[in-house]
């Protein structure tokens, strides 16, 4: 494991101030110093060290220790890449896009419910028997939201007053205790599904006390593991690392296919192989309805033996602003709205004329057989970096002042989590259709935007559960102008178990926490 750390450290920069062993950093030697200075000279990026001698010892020590930890010729090999990205060889033989094929796909909307129902059972089995895992991509604050914190601490108005995080952490205690249910395990033999929480610099500390404050939730504090994404260097318009300030390099997240790297070098990967994991649930935490460690999506993805699947909704409309998961050039991809023409983008289905050719919209929501994982040191510093133009605070090197602009004057490299699907030929990939009502509400803007905000968030949970209590038999009245009702995941994964409320009247506004007696 030690030598993929090693292969991935170009791709990982490591920012703590503090060294393996918990002290303090130490000021390099003048040799060390001079070494390192020559190797950013050599690289034409030698400014960062401009302020080095009016720094205190410590921290010269810290951004010596930082800027050990990046490799500038690198960064600029990167950064040129991303800037003027390589032609792709035969560029005028680029087949047209194509919807993925029918061998590759499934629709909860119109599949067979013999299908769903057996590759429901088949996920429940694979977690009985402790062969699935959970991966969280937790790294965004909750700035467009009004908040500083983790987005997983944000409270979107429910009734429980439940944040994202516990709302997941309650999903998977109880795909755990159906498991444990359909397999008849003894009350002493544990099922168990690991989550891997991973988080960025700024929200590592503060997720890590919110779990511990709320005592995880009621999972066990072994079975989450909380770890970190890499980061790269900010760079100026003119191919400069930026300082944030005279002491320390200004950084990014890596984006979210930071996380192949990450999974590596944190460790996660070595602790699911020791616990056996096999099948591997990622998502994105903003996502209030999402069904952590689905059973119907792992036994999807374990039935047809692939090593990456995706969970897509149907496009609303030909407009919506939605990456596209299709065929691009014989493999799976994912392709921007921006990068598709009006023709492209309005095409109807041939077998359907009343729905979009291409609709498969993207929701990050993704499964991985943890062989593919286990080949990550083989690819994953292969993978493009994009460029995000951003408005960057930084120190002008020359004046020693700190500028905050107005307009973009750098930017942010990262990497996308489906930049690896090309890697696949198509027989190793699947996409399972689900429905937008049921998986997919995305929490992104402030309260009262009307589109993505937390009001749409409550809404689509409580909706949810109306329709849920509804099913199962019982009458849903409505007081005032909210007719929702709050199920709590303890209680049900997906509608299940709700038979008991057969013929009673339920008011709403309400929320079912309690186990129903």
């Amino acid at each position: 494991m030690e030598t993929v750390k090693n292969v991935l450290h170009k791709v990982h920069i490591d920012i703590g101030g503090e060294n393996e062993a918990g002290a303090p950093p130490k000021e390099p030697s003048a040799n060390e110093l001079q070494e390192l200075k020559d190797k950013y000279t050599k690289a034409k990026q030698e400014q960062v060290f401009a302020f080095y001698d009016e720094l205190s010892t410590a921290e010269k020590a810290t951004l010596y220790e930082q800027l050990s930890s990046i490799d500038p010729e690198y960064i600029n090999e990167i950064t040129d890449k991303a800037l003027n990205p390589p032609k792709t060889q035969d560029a005028d033989k680029e087949k047209p896009l194509e919807p993925l094929p029918d061998s590759a796909t499934a629709s909860i909307l119109d599949s067979k419910a013999e299908d769903i129902e057996s590759w429901y059972q088949k996920g429940l089995d694979l977690t009985a028997e402790n062969k699935v895992g959970v991966v969280l991509m937790a790294g965004g604050q909750g700035t467009r939201l009004g908040s500083s914190a983790p987005k997983g601490c944000f409270n979107i108005g429910l009734p429980s007053e439940k944040s994202l995080f516990q709302i997941q952490a309650e999903r998977i205690r109880k795909v755990q205790a159906l498991a444990h249910k359909k397999a008849g395990h003894a009350a002493d033999r544990k099922v168990v599904v690991p989550w891997y929480v991973m988080t960025s610099g700024p929200t590592r500390g503060p997720t890590e006390k919110y779990f511990q404050e709320n005592n995880y939730f009621g999972l066990h504090k072994e079975n989450v593991m909380i770890f970190e994404q890499g980061v790269l260097p900010c760079i100026s318009n003119d191919g400069k690392i930026l300082l944030e300030s005279k002491g320390k390099v200004a950084v990014a997240p890596d984006g979210n296919g930071g996380i192949y790297q990450a999974l590596v070098t944190s460790n996660v990967m070595g602790d699911m192989k020791k616990r056996g994991i096999e099948h591997i649930h990622a998502y994105c935490v903003d996502n209030c309805l999402v069904k952590v460690a689905d059973p119907v999506f792992v036994g999807f993805a374990a039935s047809k033996d692939v090593d990456i699947a995706t969970k897509v909704v149907r496009k609303r409309n030909a407009t919506e602003s939605v990456g596209l998961i299709l065929l691009k050039n014989g493999r799976p991809d994912v392709v921007e709205y921006s990068e598709i023409d009006k023709e492209t983008a309005e095409a109807k289905d041939p077998k359907q004329p009343e729905i979009l050719k291409f609709r498969a919209g993207n929701i990050v929501n993704h499964y991985y057989s943890f062989r593919f994982l286990e080949s990550i040191p083989d690819w994953a510093h292969k993978l493009p970096h994009h460029v995000a133009r951003k408005k960057i605070p930084y120190v002008d090197t020359e004046k020693g002042t700190t500028i905050k602009p107005e307009k973009p004057n750098g930017i942010k490299l990262e990497q996308f989590v489906f930049d690896c699907f090309p890697l696949l030929e198509l027989k190793q990939f699947a996409c399972m259709e689900v429905k937008r009502e049921d998986e997919f509400s995305p929490l992104k803007n402030a309260k009262g935007t009307g589109e993505d905000d937390q009001d749409t968030s409550k809404k689509d949970i409580m909706d949810q559960g109306r329709r849920w209590v509804q099913a199962a038999g019982a009458v849903a009245e409505s007081r005032g102008d909210e007719d929702g009702i709050e199920v709590s995941p303890l209680i049900s994964y997906g509608g299940e178990g709700l038979e008991k409320l057969k013929g009673q009247t339920i008011t709403a506004p309400a929320v079912l926490e309690k186990e129903l007696a």
